[in-house]
């Protein structure tokens, strides 16, 4: 026996339409397997604990509308649930762009100089891990733990894991487990993406200090010294040379990491790389730097 939970955050892209379509096609499967639940707070922690809270199964697992599945994802879920005493398990997190600055940003993405790397964004490995894209979990999980953070619009996920394993609870990552995470198709679009997720990573760190690594404050780190060598260069012969040699390390790095996907994926994209690369790290540097100008003020919120 298994159960469906759709949760809609009020959106006005079509989803609700869709849902009925469905819902005229196969009104006997819908009425006794599909439940559809509003989300009127519309951000990601409260929708899932909205479905946390209605699932009445063993096992919970998380799909999001944005991402692609396998045929087996549910199947190798639930299997790997069972082999192994476990508190959270899932595949890799494995980007898929639409056109050709979609494709640009997805090779990007599975270069550890685009995301500075992370077990769950390679592919291949295999074993306990930090954490995993998405996630499926037996119900104990959240008696033992509770819910997710509804504080935290991003990084919720990465703040449960951390709680999970803060616990003594086990998160496996496996490649058998497959999705497809639709990833930005556009510099716009991936710059307002990064640039908030810059931002929460400062918030995340203030309400959560257990949850991400330092790693995570690599671009703050780079721009922010960028930034104020480049201030002060007027006034200082060692702020210029700093400056000098930041812009020429991370200039050299970008196109050589940039060459060497274009080698394996297409010189057409050798132009392409180095802006998206840029853009990845500059949009969440500079994203960390507002979430510091701004904390106090969100703090009182």
């Amino acid at each position: 026996m298994f159960e469906i939970l759709l949760i809609d955050r009020r959106s006005a892209d079509g989803t609700r339409e869709e849902i009925n379509k469905i819902k005229a096609s196969s009104p006997e499967f819908f009425r006794f397997h599909i439940t559809v639940l509003d989300n009127p707070k519309r951000i990601v922690p409260c929708t899932l604990n909205i479905g946390i809270k209605e699932a009445k199964g063993d096992f919970i697992i998380r799909m999001d509308a944005h991402s692609a599945y396998a045929p087996d994802y549910v199947s190798k879920c639930v299997e790997w649930l069972g082999k192994k005493d476990i508190a959270n398990v899932g595949g890799p997190m494995v980007a898929r762009g639409k056109g050709f600055v979609g494709k640009a940003i997805e090779f990007a993405h599975h270069c550890r100089f685009g995301l500075g790397g992370g077990r769950f964004h390679d592919e291949p490995w295999a074993g306990y891990a930090d954490t995993v894209y998405l996630g499926a979990w037996p119900r104990k999980t959240f008696k033992d733990v509770g819910l997710f953070d509804e504080r935290l619009i991003r990084n919720q996920d990465i703040e449960f894991n951390a709680r999970i394993r803060k616990n003594g609870g086990l998160i496996y990552l496996t490649p058998e487990i497959r999705s497809y995470y639709h990833c930005r198709d556009s510099i716009k679009k991936l710059w307002k993406q990064n640039f908030e997720n810059g931002k929460w990573v400062v918030y995340t760190k203030v309400i959560a200090p257990y949850t991400l690594s330092w790693r995570h404050f690599a671009p703050f780190v780079f721009v922010a010294s960028l930034i104020s060598s480049a201030i002060l260069c007027p006034f200082s012969i060692y702020a210029a040379v700093a400056f000098l040699f930041i812009a020429g390390s991370y200039s050299m790095a970008n196109l050589f990491f940039s060459f060497r996907l274009a080698c394996k994926n297409g010189f057409r994209y050798l132009l392409t790389l180095p802006v998206v690369f840029t853009t990845l790290h500059f949009s969440y540097g500079l994203g960390s730097i507002r979430g510091l100008l701004t904390l106090k003020r969100w703090l009182k919120k």
